[in-house]
Parts: C-alpha cells; sequence; structure tokens
C-alpha cells in the first residue's frame, strides 16, 4: 500500500486502515463507537477521502450539530 488516498488502496485495505485506526480509540463508554465505524463508511466504499469525513465531522463538532448525548461509563 502506497498511502491512504482511495485511488492507492482497495477496499480491503481501507477497510483494514479504518479498523485499526478504531481498535486504537477508547471509545465503547459512551456507545460512540459504532457511530465511529459508520461515519468512515463513505471512505471504505471509495466515495469520500478520510480528510473529507474528518473536516466534515469537525465542522459539526465545533457547531454542536449531530453530537448524540453521552452517559458516563459505568465503571
Amino acid at each position: 500500500m502506497s498511502g491512504y488516498l482511495i485511488k492507492d488502496t482497495t477496499r480491503e485495505e481501507r477497510e483494514q486502515i479504518v479498523a485499526e485506526s478504531l481498535g486504537n480509540i477508547e471509545a465503547t463508554c459512551d456507545g460512540c463507537m459504532s457511530g465511529l465505524a459508520e461515519m468512515y463508511q463513505d471512505y471504505i466504499d471509495g466515495k469520500k477521502e478520510l480528510h473529507e469525513i474528518n473536516m466534515e465531522f469537525n465542522a459539526r463538532y465545533v457547531k454542536g450539530e449531530d453530537m448524540p448525548q453521552r452517559s458516563r461509563c459505568p465503571m
């Protein structure tokens, strides 16, 4: 694999990139892990680059849109 761009990767490589990245995130307590996986589906499908998805998320996050209410981890 020569990079992370859609043109440089296969679908399988993009799935692996996302899986490995999400595996390093501690997000299971508030139930957002499944939302993160869904957020990157357009990258896996070859529709949007990672930077586009991240920019869209950051824009919504800064505005406070589409942010689910999170509960604290019961542990």
